[in-house]
């Protein structure tokens, strides 16, 4: 260490507690003791609570939870990483760091090591840092809760870097950088950040590919590529315990492929195509990457005093007007709605385009056709030909919904190339002419853009899919007009505030290649600038009124009377169905009981079925089997819901008196609309060799009784004179679930589209039925082999590299 010099290091510090400082201005209320209330996190408190209070009871980690949509598997509702040794490192960023703040100080670090990597000044790293982490579209989800997917695109720039660092100049030591951070962003375990990081790269290695093809030097191209897919293998493995169990998982959930054959023109081998692409980003929405209002902004956006909206609403003497204009449908795009745009900054768009001019080789090229791409597959169901190949062709792209959210691409190829273009004037590698060039050029096509749609904004139609709903229920017409004409206001604002930004972007840096100012003064002018035209917007989005008291947050959600009045019940057991809230998009009811619905986006495939075909048609029999032994009922406004308790649940499992075989799952979930769940089970052709003909005697004295209730264990007694079929009110999973009579292991079968049965041999017994994935178990000593190899790996790499003098700091 005592050869690398202090001088260096002191860039990187200045970074570093430059980054800490502007995530702590930005998030005032959380030195204050507040919190911000992120929905999505409180319902992770909803549909988690059994997990967690069961984790401080016993100490240990339950892999199954009956909190949430009849019960599913508790790793993909709150898992605790027990055997992946790089978790250590995000365990040192949660104790450093509160909440939202480590949040955007990862972001900016991670672009800022992937802009180190990419060999650009620590100054001129800093800004790019900036534009990447402040990137609109990220504190959008981090307002709503979304904290893995701002976790994975922390982690994904110097993953991206560190496979150029592989293919450039240090194959081991960017292999192993790209390793210990891929394997950090497979723990935030947010797949489809991470599968369309996987774009970027695969680009990148396409055009290394045909350089090399070109070159006739295959050997270059190979030994890089080979380093990076063993320790991407590594990385994978060190996160085997949660990847296993839920790529196990994802065959039978709602991403999965269907058994049903309905409505076959929209179904592909994952999710339905309409369900997939309902956020897709419309062609001319496009341009929110440089004008942040071209749409509206957000479905729920703020006016101020200044707007028609408020004056109307004043001059017709209606009340709480500074509390209406808060909330505003101010979106006025083609998706369903939106918290957001995703602004990539006007600067950044100016330099991405002077990059374009000025850049040169494979590098501009990858960086210009993923961004195209991204943009290409965003507008999902407005260009179909290219979504609907990808969602027939490409392995693992129809499972994932919101395709809009590709963008992320775009979000880093573009202050990356903007970045790079910078450097090149900074660093004196091109001409003055070139220069000249190419800044007018961006800048002409640029001031045209944003000075044309400033200027002629009347020629643009502002009304919303949405309007016409907004007056049926009940919004006057003279509303809606004042509306519309906030909309064009904001739109003409954003696209003359667009302008200004580009237009004294320009001039900095023409000012800097005249030698009109100094490099340090471009540089504070351009950080400046950057800073001001992202966090402005930002602000818009995620702010100081999004912060609430601690105890809001700590304790999101208080019980009702009727919570109250079922958690009396002293029976350990059962489900409720609360239809006073959203019951398939609420965790509420989770937090206090066993739900029948919930809030998941990845529920079994059978269950969301189930939902669609019967639950949600009151289908009684089906809630019956469900053992829903409460409803919760809403009341008029100003009254708290009541608790309805239903005599005719079933219980926790039930003896019937026969049973009906089915050819295939249509005739199955079709056979539950006229059935007595009480008396006759409904099983599916596939389970006749488990049934091998079996007859059911009549045993009035049968008795079968839960004795202990465990989230993934449940105990049971029973008597019977002779075998009998029980059917269990559990969802059915073969992946884990196993059955057994007096220890021994007992074959079980599904029955009524969702439940557990089995045939259960005569006399007195014990039943236990325990969640044991194999899955989990081996994943577990994968993740421990393979973390220890990685982190021994890289601990080796850095050694050598700080004997050697080669670490570059």
């Amino acid at each position: 260490m005592k050869n690398i010099h202090f001088k260096k290091l002191l860039p990187h510090l200045f970074a570093i507690i430059f980054f800490m400082l502007l995530s702590v201005i930005y998030f005032p209320k959380i030195m204050e003791g507040k919190k911000l209330y992120q929905n999505d996190n409180i319902q992770w408190q909803g549909m988690s609570k059994e997990v967690e209070d069961n984790r401080e009871k016993t100490g240990e980690q339950a892999l199954w939870t009956n909190s949430l949509f009849g019960g599913m598997p508790s790793y993909l509702v709150s898992m605790r990483i027990e055997n992946n040794l790089t978790s250590i490192f995000n365990r040192m960023l949660n104790l450093i760091f509160l909440k939202q703040i480590g949040n955007v100080f990862l972001l900016l670090l991670g672009f800022y090591i992937a802009l180190i990597i990419f060999q650009v000044n620590p100054w001129l790293s800093v800004i790019g840092a900036i534009a990447y982490a402040f990137s609109s579209y990220f504190f959008i989800v981090l307002e709503a809760g979304h904290v893995i997917k701002v976790l994975a695109l922390g982690y994904m720039p110097p993953i991206i870097a560190g496979v150029y660092l592989a293919f450039n100049k240090n194959k081991i030591l960017g292999s192993l950088i790209f390793g210990l951070f891929f394997s950090l962003q497979l723990i935030a375990n947010h797949v489809q950040m991470t599968y369309y990081m996987f774009f970027i790269i695969g680009i990148y290695i396409v055009f290394r590919f045909v350089n090399a093809l070109k070159a006739n030097d295959f050997k270059k191209f190979s030994k890089p590529f080979l380093a990076i897919f063993i320790v991407g293998i590594l990385a994978i493995g060190s996160n085997a315990e949660t990847m296993l169990p839920l790529y196990e998982y994802s065959k039978y959930s709602m991403r999965g492929k269907s058994e049903l054959t309905n409505n076959k023109e929209d179904k592909t081998e994952g999710l339905d195509r309409s369900y997939a692409t309902s956020w897709s980003y419309g062609k001319m929405e496009t341009f929110t990457l440089l004008i942040p209002n071209f749409k509206g902004g957000s479905s729920h956006g703020e006016l101020d005093k200044n707007s028609e909206t408020y004056k109307v609403l004043k001059s017709n003497n209606v009340p709480n007007t500074k509390e209406i204009i808060k909330q505003m449908p101010l979106y006025f795009g083609e998706q369903p709605f939106t918290s957001g745009p995703v602004y990539v900054g006007a600067i950044i768009c100016l330099f991405f385009i002077f990059g374009l001019f000025v850049i040169k080789g494979e590098v501009k090229w990858w960086l210009l056709s993923a961004t195209v791409f991204s943009i290409l597959m965003a507008w999902g169901k407005h260009f179909m030909f290219l979504t609907d190949l990808f969602l027939d062709y490409f392995p693992m792209y129809d499972k994932f919904r919101a395709v809009s959210s590709i963008l992320i691409i775009a979000e880093f190829t573009m202050p990356l190339l903007a970045i790079l273009a910078i450097k090149k004037v900074l660093y004196g590698q091109i001409s003055k002419k070139e220069f000249k060039d190419a800044l007018l050029k961006s800048f002409a096509i640029l001031a045209s853009i944003t000075l044309f749609f400033a200027i002629f904004s009347g020629f643009f139609d502002f009304n919303a899919y949405g309007d016409g709903r907004l007056l049926a229920n009940g919004y006057p017409q003279w509303l809606l007009d004042a509306i519309v004409k906030d909309r064009e206001n904001l739109f003409r604002a954003d696209a003359f505030r667009s302008f200004i930004f580009i237009l004294i972007a320009s001039a900095a840096i023409w000012f800097y290649m005249q030698e009109k100012i100094k490099k340090n003064i471009f540089i504070v002018i351009l950080v400046t600038l950057v800073l001001l035209d992202m966090w402005t917007i930002n602000k818009r989005y995620l702010n100081n009124d999004d912060f609430v008291a601690s105890r809001n947050v700590d304790i999101p959600f208080n019980p009702t009377t009727a919570d109250r009045q079922i958690m009396s019940d002293k029976d350990p057991y059962f489900r409720v169905l609360n239809l006073s809230v959203n019951t398939f998009n609420d965790a509420s009811t989770s937090y206090f009981h066993k739900s029948v619905g919930g809030y998941h986006g990845a529920k079994m495939k059978r269950y969301q079925e189930l939902i669609e075909f019967h639950i949600s048609k009151n289908n009684m029999e089906v809630l019956n089997m469900l053992n829903t032994k409460y409803f919760i009922i809403g009341n008029k406004k100003g009254h708290e819901p009541t608790a309805q308790f239903n005599p005719n649940a079933l219980g926790n499992v039930w003896f019937v008196e026969s049973y009906k075989t089915v050819k295939n799952a249509d005739e199955e979930i079709q056979a539950l609309s006229d059935f007595k769940a009480k008396k006759e089970a409904i099983i599916d052709i596939r389970f006749k060799d488990f049934l091998n003909n079996f007859e059911i005697k009549k045993d009035d004295d049968a008795v079968i009784n839960l004795t202990k209730y465990n989230l993934d264990k449940l105990e049971y007694e029973y008597q019977i004179k002779n075998s009998q079929l029980a059917v269990f009110s559990d969802i059915y999973y073969e992946k884990g679930w196993n059955a057994y009579v007096d220890g021994k292991l007992l074959p079980h079968f599904r029955a009524n589209y969702v439940l557990r049965a089995m045939i259960l041999p005569e006399g007195k017994h014990n039943l236990v039925f325990k969640f044991e994935p194999k899955s989990h178990s081996i994943g577990s000593k994968v993740s421990l082999v393979s973390s220890s190899i990685l982190i021994i790996l890289m601990a080796f790499a850095l050694f050598k590299s700080i004997k050697k003098q080669n670490f570059k700091l």
